[in-house]
C-alpha cells in the first residue's frame, strides 16, 4: 500500500527551498551593491588614496604649508601626450588651488579616455579634496587636439588635528588616462577652466 508524503517533511522542504532562494539573490544584489558600495567606502574614508569631493573652498587657511607634485600616467592603448605644467607647487593648507594639465590627441581619429587618480601618501585621500576635476567626465579629443585640463582642490584644515600627519609635507597627485569606447555624443569631455583666479605656479 502506497503512503502519502508526510506533510512535516514537505513542509521542512519548502522552507530549505526558499532560504536558499532568498539567499542567492542576496548574493547577487551584493555582487551588483559591491562597486558603488566600495566606491562610496574610498570617498568617505579615503582608502587607498581616494580623494574627497567638495562644491565650496574652506572657511580659511592655516599659515602651515605642504608641497603637492603632479604626476601623469596614460595607459597603453591611448593615444595621448599628457603632462602637469608644473610638476609641483607650494600652498597653504585650506588655500585653494588650480592647476593645468596639457593633453594632445595625437592620432588622427577621435578619442576618448577617463582619468583614475590616488594621492600618496595613500592615508592623505581623507584630506585632499577636489572641487573641479577633468577627471570627474570621460574626455573627447578630436585628431590633433590639444587642451588644457584643470583641477580645483585644497588640503583639508582639518588634516592638522591628525597627530600622524604632524610630520606630513609632500603630497603627490597621480592621474592615469584609460582609453574608453568613443561616444556618439560631439559636445562630450569639455575640462577647461578660465584662466582668472587660477593658483599662482
Amino acid at each position: 500500500m502506497t503512503h502519502a508524503p508526510h506533510r512535516p517533511t514537505r513542509k521542512r522542504d519548502i522552507v530549505v527551498a526558499a532560504a536558499c532562494g532568498v539567499f542567492v539573490a542576496a548574493m547577487v544584489g551584493a555582487a551588483y551593491a559591491a562597486v558603488p558600495l566600495y566606491n562610496w567606502f574610498c570617498r568617505t574614508t579615503g582608502f587607498g588614496g581616494t580623494t574627497q569631493v567638495a562644491k565650496v573652498a574652506p572657511a580659511g587657511m592655516l599659515e602651515r604649508k605642504i608641497t603637492v607634485r603632479f604626476d601623469s600616467n596614460v595607459a597603453p592603448g591611448l593615444p595621448w601626450r599628457f603632462e602637469p605644467e608644473v610638476n609641483s607647487i607650494d600652498l597653504h593648507i585650506g588655500e585653494v588651488a588650480t592647476v593645468y594639465y596639457n593633453v594632445t590627441n595625437e592620432a588622427a581619429r577621435v578619442t576618448e579616455g577617463q582619468a583614475a587618480y590616488n594621492v600618496s601618501p595613500p592615508r592623505v585621500g581623507a584630506y585632499f579634496t577636489k572641487i573641479n576635476c577633468f577627471c570627474f567626465t570621460q574626455q573627447r579629443m578630436k585628431p590633433g587636439e590639444k587642451r588644457q585640463m584643470a583641477v580645483v582642490f585644497y588640503v583639508d584644515p582639518s588634516i592638522v588635528k591628525d597627530s600622524d600627519e604632524n610630520d606630513l609635507n609632500t603630497i603627490t597627485l597621480s592621474y592615469t588616462f584609460y582609453p574608453v569606447p568613443v561616444t556618439d555624443d560631439p559636445a562630450a569631455g569639455s575640462a577647461e577652466l578660465p584662466r582668472p583666479g587660477r593658483k599662482k605656479l
